[in-house]
């Protein structure tokens, strides 16, 4: 008996799908793409109207002629590719190989790997959506041109191996903008004064607003200690008066599902991962666990996404949870979040959520690994969270007056919890300065007046979490490119990761200051997000895909023709360094390789002698007493390992500290915190650690 063939990409989605589908299917996967343009060449017929000249991709051969062996004996083909604009354009490529007509009913979409959802999809089969292969094939010969027509030029004008692309060069650009704000930036004096008070024996803080002139209020700025000492003399110490008492409430309301974007965010910021690791989890929590008494299921919704939406049925399930488990109080009726200023083309699927709200994080944790344990109950916790009600705060603001001197004070004490029962906000402040109960007209002791000298900060450093926020708020990129462009200005070495910031190298800013200075468009934000949205309305149909590259392309090729012809070829010199060669006795200079800087003799080719750059701490290996030593992964990662390697394997990812642990007497480490700088033992057993001020 004939069977149906359903092709998706991934082996480990065809294993999920294929226990759902029975014997009647057998499900194949392509392994991702299986054509694309060839590497060697443009692969664009630029005076064809753009015409894409594909290839099927090196090494895909085998699952070529195995796709086409299996369908020429199948009943029907189905395509059910990842139900984006990538996906899409996979369906078309797989559909042109397997002689597939396009306005055959093949493509099956869902947005998780479950059974009904599964069976319902096969039963639902629509024709290709050509609208959003344009678009995607727009993406593609937009990002083809740009990085093969301005990659060359980079190569024959600065160093072999540098790149150019669309999303890439802006995200290289928004971190040495940001660089360049931090280095001229001049710190500006001001001040603040506190008051610490109390009534009843209960102690609050206020902080001086300004003072009363013509029976106003009047904001005042302390830029200087002149201005403190006058403000200082003039208060009366005995006399602090409430002058007004403010009582009432607010909510703090719960956050939408996930997006890929605040998901990378989150995962970034609670739970330490990278861009890159939060998307290989989340693949992997989507297309399928083997879960203990139920098999292979997908644990989560489809997690290329920008939209919140989330279905009524999801909604009304979540619903029944909450009033169940925590009370009716706590539920807020159902939300599904529609996005209504959204476009349509980016609202295609769901948020991330899990695909059922019974399969509790830590019912499933025995089946799961601790990296996908946290990230499902991170997906799982915020979606409950966003079907619950609103925190609810009694609040008090108060006014308190030294003769003309104005200070304020107001707190918040937690009345109702809310979402916040299931999803913790670690930057909830709410409850940071309760008041005591307080009328107008009564007097508070004084124990202190606390003046302070503050100066202005520079704008902090790209963090993955505020590079990604930034990049999805300016509309540059789309969910599916955050994490490979980080990934690629790392690898290229135009940007470093330090302590979790990113800061550029110089070769970064070089690049950067020649694309600025010639490709204008190419690295403007807001271009780049113009040219977002001509692709959006390519997926809605508004525009033919060949127009939007040929308005493209018309002014990317003047101005490439005048920098090939202005650029003079830069010459990088080589830092040549104390360090003397021991094989020829010349100083040698500083490299730059594919993981990083290396000591190289400027003899070469004549003599080869190349060492490590070795970038010591003023610390011992816990291990053989050598020296600790910075080194960086093949992802651009900074680590700390022994000089003595590889005799000796010492390795950690926080930096060793010279203090021995105050229990155990064993080696530290040290990584910033949200409090500072957190100092903890290495023995985890010992599990010693505390938190000093940066």
């Amino acid at each position: 008996m004939q069977k149906n063939l359903v092709i998706v990409e991934s082996p480990a989605k065809a294993k999920t799908i294929g226990k759902f589908l029975g014997k009647n299917y057998k499900v194949k996967a392509s392994v991702g793409h299986i054509r694309d343009l060839p590497k060697s060449s443009l692969g664009i017929d630029i005076e064809n109207n753009f015409k894409p000249k594909y290839i099927t991709i090196r090494g895909k051969g085998p699952v070529v002629q195995e796709l086409k062996n299996e369908a020429k004996k199948s009943k029907k083909v189905y395509l059910a590719t990842d139900p984006d604009r990538e996906g899409e354009a996979i369906s078309w490529h797989l559909a042109y190989i397997l002689d597939i007509k396009e306005d055959e009913l093949v493509r099956v979409e869902f947005n998780e790997i479950t059974k009904d959802a599964i069976l319902n999809a096969i039963k639902n089969p629509r024709p290709i959506d050509r609208n959003l292969v344009d678009a995607q094939q727009a993406r593609r010969i937009l990002d083809r041109l740009v990085g093969y027509k301005i990659s060359p030029l980079l190569w024959r004008k600065i160093k072999r191996g540098l790149s150019a692309g669309r999303v890439q060069s802006v995200t290289v650009k928004l971190i040495c903008d940001r660089e360049k704000e931090i280095e001229n930036f001049k710190p500006t004096e001001y001040w603040s004064i506190k008051a610490l008070l109390e009534k009843n024996k209960v102690p609050f803080e206020a902080s001086f607003y300004g003072i009363m002139e013509d029976g106003k209020e009047k904001k005042m700025d302390l830029p200087n200690k002149e201005e403190v000492d006058k403000i200082l003399k003039s208060l009366d110490m005995d006399n602090f008066i409430v002058k007004e008492v403010k009582k009432g409430t607010k909510r703090r309301n719960p956050y939408a599902p996930y997006t890929t974007s605040t998901l990378q965010q989150d995962a970034s910021k609670k739970l330490g991962f990278s861009t890159r690791k939060t998307m290989m989890l989340a693949q992997q929590l989507y297309e399928g666990i083997d879960i203990k008494k139920e098999g292979t299921i997908g644990l989560i919704t489809y997690m290329r996404t920008d939209s919140t939406r989330v279905s009524e049925e999801a909604v009304k399930l979540t619903k029944s949870y909450i009033v169940k488990n925590y009370g009716k109080t706590y539920s807020n009726g159902g939300k599904t979040y529609l996005n209504k200023s959204k476009k349509e083309a980016q609202d295609a699927h769901e948020g991330i959520r899990p695909t059922s709200i019974l399969r509790k994080p830590d019912d499933i944790k025995a089946s799961l690994t601790e990296d996908q344990y946290k990230l499902y109950k991170l997906i799982w916790n915020r979606f409950v969270s966003s079907q619950m009600s609103p925190a609810k705060y009694n609040t008090i603001s108060l006014k308190i007056l030294s003769k003309d001197n104005i200070f304020k004070a107001s707190g918040s004490k937690l009345k109702f919890d809310g979402f916040l029962k299931v999803y913790n906000i670690e930057d909830n402040k709410e409850n940071s300065n309760e008041m005591p109960m307080l009328e107008e007209g009564e007097k508070v002791k004084v124990n202190k007046i606390e003046p302070n000298q503050h100066f202005t900060q520079p704008p902090a450093r790209y963090t993955e979490a505020s590079l990604i926020k930034t990049l999805e708020e300016l509309g540059i990129g789309r969910p599916s490119t955050y994490s490979p462009t980080i990934s690629t200005i790392l690898s290229r070495e135009y940007v470093n990761l330090n302590n979790k910031s990113f800061a550029p190298t110089e070769l970064g800013l070089l690049v950067n200051d020649l694309l600025e200075e010639y490709f204008k468009d190419i690295v403007n934000e807001k271009f780049t997000a113009e040219l977002e949205g001509k692709l959006d309305e390519i997926a809605e149909g508004k525009f033919t895909w060949q127009i939007v590259v040929e308005e493209f392309y018309k002014e990317f090729e003047k101005v490439l023709k005048i920098a090939e012809e202005e650029i003079d070829k830069i010459e990088i010199e080589d830092q040549v360094t104390d360090e003397v060669c021991e094989k020829c006795g010349k100083n040698m200079v500083i490299k730059y390789g594919r993981y990083g800087k290396f000591l190289a003799c400027p003899g070469y080719p004549e003599c080869k002698n190349t060492k490590p750059i070795l970038d010591e701490l003023d610390v011992p290996c816990p291990n053989c007493g050598g020296n600790i030593v910075r080194r960086r992964s093949r992802k651009g990662r900074m680590f700390y390992g022994c000089s003595n390697f590889p005799d000796c394997n010492f390795v950690s990812w926080d930096e060793p500290v010279k203090e021995r642990c105050p229990n155990c007497d064993g080696p530290m480490v040290k990584r910033k915190s949200k409090k500072g700088i957190l100092i903890k033992c290495m023995d985890k057993d010992c599990g010693y650690s505390r938190n000093e001020k940066e």
